[in-house]
């Protein structure tokens, strides 16, 4: 099941994210002792992240993992672990774990395989959707091993090399939150919601998914005719 909840911009949806991602903390730590978040790049979620950052958690007990990774330089702006460590979130949690593309992609995805493997169940996944439809490293019209985590070398945005998650990985997961917003991802939100077979469809195909989308990311007919914090459900 998909919920899909409309907030007004961008920030109210980094917002609402930053209020999903602890509720979701709170019921995992009281639930089994232990919150396992699955972080995704990109300026909506590192917004929820920023806050995340600044509020009063369990931090102890938080687990950090990453859905994705650019293989660039140790220390490089765009490697998402970089982008996720200057928001503060990653100096809070208990356990951070990032993708050592530093050693090499195919050397990174060998070792977070048997990082992912010893996490067993995710809590929560976070994801985001590009304007093609793509979410982590997995892009439109590409065929992906059957690995838990490989390396692509043939990515359509730069960097082309990178590491990802799979689609049956980012699905080992209790719950799925997709953060939406920019108006260039309304045609890819039609098409997701239409059924086509995008990568972002595919991984959100199982278990319980919560969307939350800035009205400008929604198709222009539907913007005026949903209000803020409307809940819709397909």
């Amino acid at each position: 099941m998909t919920n899909w909840q409309v907030e007004a911009d961008p920030a109210a949806v980094a917002e609402a994210a930053c209020r999903h991602i602890a509720m979701a903390a709170g019921k995992a730590i009281a639930a089994r002792g232990r919150f396992r978040l699955v972080l995704a790049g990109g300026q909506t979620p590192l917004a929820a992240y920023r806050r995340l950052a600044l509020s009063d958690q369990d931090w102890p007990a938080w687990s950090l993992y990453y859905g994705d990774e650019r293989c660039l330089p140790d220390g490089h702006p765009e490697r998402n672990s970089v982008m996720v460590a200057d928001t503060g979130l990653a100096a809070r949690a208990g356990e951070h774990f990032p993708i050592p593309v530093g050693d090499g992609c195919e050397q990174a995805a060998d070792a977070y395989t048997a990082i992912v493997d010893r996490a067993d169940l995710f809590d929560l996944v976070v994801l985001g959707i590009g304007e093609d439809g793509h979410t982590a490293s997995l892009f439109p019209g590409h065929s992906w091993p059957r690995r838990p985590v490989f390396a692509i070398d043939d990515s359509p945005k730069p960097p082309s090399a990178r590491v990802t998650l799979s689609i049956a990985t980012l699905q080992r997961s209790r719950a799925v939150l997709v953060l939406v917003s920019g108006a260039g991802k309304a045609p890819a939100v039609t098409h997701w919601r239409n059924g086509d077979a995008l990568p972002i469809a595919q991984v959100t195909s199982v278990r319980e998914t919560d969307v939350i989308i800035a009205r400008e990311s929604l198709p222009a007919a539907a913007q005026s005719s949903v209000a803020p914090h409307v809940v819709r459900t397909s």
